[in-house]
């Protein structure tokens, strides 16, 4: 939603929540089986994460979703001499949370609102600009982005950059002209609409979702032709079987998610309609069994008394065909979800030792607080384990696959409910994981938050927001706001944490020389030691760091890391949205915990590129 241009003085941020606040691993008892790992070493499935080329052709470098590069000329022992080597004006001064794409010799960026895409020749040292595509998206779109106007990037595929705008559409531009080979309008802007995840390109079908949640929007996502952008198929995530693609293949492994319209019958009546569930976030792809997975976001409105039920087919994941969108399985992990836990996290896919032996699975970092280990073909939870405070759940009851609801932090009209973690971004939110197969971790950039909550009634009006909640984010335990986590999915347990004041919004990238990139909301880009944490290199640079960084073989054959600057998105509303600081609820109850932010970096837009000398 629009956020109002006004600020003022810096109140302090609030206190911090008491860790006895907090579930230990040790109570949260259902979830925390002792791991079992068996023979075998845990790796991507080699279909999905091919031999890197030095190339980055998506966000997520592959289908598996690793966003790792195999580039091992930076390593812990001269990470400290990276110098950067050029930088580029983006001309939007947004929360840029795209990743940079490189294809052969060119680097192509696309930007937050108004989405222009620019393509950088790599092949000279300063990288000049060969052409910038101006879609024109509609200015009318800004006013209905729920949390800042930004974008997740780009991908390509068969001579073409694809990437969607604010006001709806997925365009196709020719990589090395700059011209349009074709538009799509997907979205609707006038019910609220907006679409601002990146692309995923399977096959020859280009697979987009939809924006909107907190406007009463109906979610899905579409798979359009890669050749001419028609519409191949569309499954939602709300209403009866035939429009959610629901049919004889459909198998979930839990009984609570079989049953015939449950995307209609889990509702108030025609609740579903307006009812959210979202795909604003990440697909992961197998090829080997031709199924893509993905999430979807939370239902509406946040006021959940409102929708009685388990509100199918939000808050979960499916695994879909790719070539015909039939759904296989899903899995809710938060059935009626209370406190805006949108399921639309990425997964990471792994062939790793479970119970003995080698399991395809995919692993979840979920909003909801806990690391899901998820067979990938048939939908059953192996393991799911806290990663950061967690109170609003006691775990995951594996048996059914359960999420076990805290009494004590339910929501109700008119009462607040204090102290609930994690807050409604989740213990961690959009911004993507790294998978590294030379020490076996995950690294998840993430928070420490939690949040008072209190139920508001909610009238849904075409293209107006439709929330029902007044939210207050808070520091979670310690005080710190923001984690990067080691994680062993085998041992199912971190294996090292920094400690971040602020909270981490950037993605992360793991490397084959053990370096692990990411940036802080402050402006901070680090470098660190991936078996043990130790800080490598930092460097302050313009704006705070929301976006996802890359690392990628420059036409010399050097390595190079690329990130965008210019803080925003939902957590860096405060500034990108110039919002008064005094209004705790503002930005959806995110000004609450970072006041301090606009004292401690400024807007920006600005795409930097480092490497060692040479």
């Amino acid at each position: 939603m629009d956020f109002p241009l006004r600020q003022t003085a810096q109140p302090p941020v609030p206190d911090a929540v008491p860790a006895d606040e907090v579930f230990t691993r040790e109570q949260i008892g259902h979830a925390l089986a002792p791991p079992t790992p068996g023979a075998g070493r845990t790796v991507a499935p080699a279909a999905a994460a091919p031999r890197d080329d030095g190339q980055w052709l998506m966000p997520a470098k592959n289908y598996a979703a690793t966003r790792y590069s195999a580039m091992n000329e930076i390593n812990p022992s001269n990470a400290r001499n990276l110098r950067e080597v050029f930088s580029f004006s983006l001309g939007v001064n947004k929360g840029q949370e795209a990743a940079p794409l490189v294809v052969g010799h060119m680097m192509y960026v696309v930007t937050a609102y108004p989405n222009y895409l620019y393509a950088l020749d790599l092949t000279h040292p300063e990288a000049p600009l060969k052409w910038r595509f101006a879609p024109d998206p509609v200015p009318a779109s800004q006013g209905v982005a729920c949390c800042d106007v930004v974008n997740r990037g780009a991908a390509y595929a068969d001579g073409k950059i694809v990437f969607n705008t604010l006001d709806g559409q997925t365009i196709a531009v020719d990589a090395e002209s700059g011209h349009q080979v074709w538009r799509a309008q997907l979205g609707d802007i006038n019910r609220g609409e907006t679409i601002t995840m990146a692309p995923l390109i399977v096959g020859n079908h280009v697979l987009v979702g939809d924006s909107g949640g907190e406007f009463g929007v109906r979610g899905w996502l579409t798979a359009l032709n890669l050749a001419d952008g028609s519409i191949a198929w569309r499954a939602y995530h709300t209403g009866p079987d035939r429009d959610v693609l629901i049919g004889n293949d459909f198998h979930p492994f839990y009984a609570a998610d079989r049953g015939t319209d449950l995307g209609v019958r889990t509702w108030p009546a025609d609740h579903w309609r307006i009812g959210g569930g979202t795909m604003w976030a990440w697909i992961a792809y197998d090829p080997t069994t031709q199924l893509i997975f993905y999430g979807t976001a939370n239902p509406g409105p946040w006021n959940s008394e409102e929708r009685p039920g388990d509100n199918k087919w939000t808050a979960g994941i499916f695994a879909r065909d790719a070539r015909t969108g039939a759904a296989r399985w899903f899995y809710q992990f938060s059935p009626h979800d209370e406190h805006d836990y949108d399921a639309i996290n990425e997964q990471i896919l792994l062939d790793m030792p479970f119970g003995g032996r080698m399991r395809q699975v995919l692993v979840r970092m979920e909003r909801n607080g806990y690391v899901y280990v998820i067979d990938r073909n048939s939908g059953q939870v192996l393991s799911a384990d806290p990663f950061g405070p967690v109170n609003s759940s006691r775990g995951v009851d594996l048996r059914t696959g359960r999420l076990i609801v805290n009494p004590a932090k339910e929501t109700h009209l008119g009462q607040m409910v204090r102290d609930i973690c994690p807050t409604a971004s989740g213990a961690k939110d959009w911004n993507p994981s790294s998978f590294s197969p030379r020490t076996g971790l995950i690294y998840i950039p993430h928070e420490n938050l939690c949040m008072d909550w209190e139920n508001l009634e909610a009238n849904y009006i075409s293209g107006t927001p439709y929330v029902g909640a007044e939210v207050h984010m808070k520091p979670g335990p310690g005080g710190h706001r923001g984690e990067l986590t080691a994680w062993d999915p085998v041992m199912r347990r971190p294996r090292w944490t920094i400690r971040e004041d602020l909270p981490i919004w950037s993605g992360t990238v793991a490397t084959g020389g053990d370096v692990v990139f990411y940036g802080t909301m402050d402006g901070l880009f680090k470098a660190v030691d991936a078996r043990d944490g130790h800080l490598l290199w930092q460097v302050r640079l313009d704006s705070g760091i929301i976006g996802q960084p890359v690392s990628y073989r420059g036409p010399d054959g050097h390595q190079y890391v690329a990130i965008l600057t210019g803080v925003g998105g939902w957590s860096g509303a405060i500034v990108s949205g110039a919002l008064d600081p005094r209004d705790g609820a503002a930005a959806l109850g995110f000004v609450g915990t970072m006041r301090d932010l606009p004292h401690r970096t400024t807007p920006g837009g600005t795409l930097h590129v480092f490497a060692l000398p040479h």
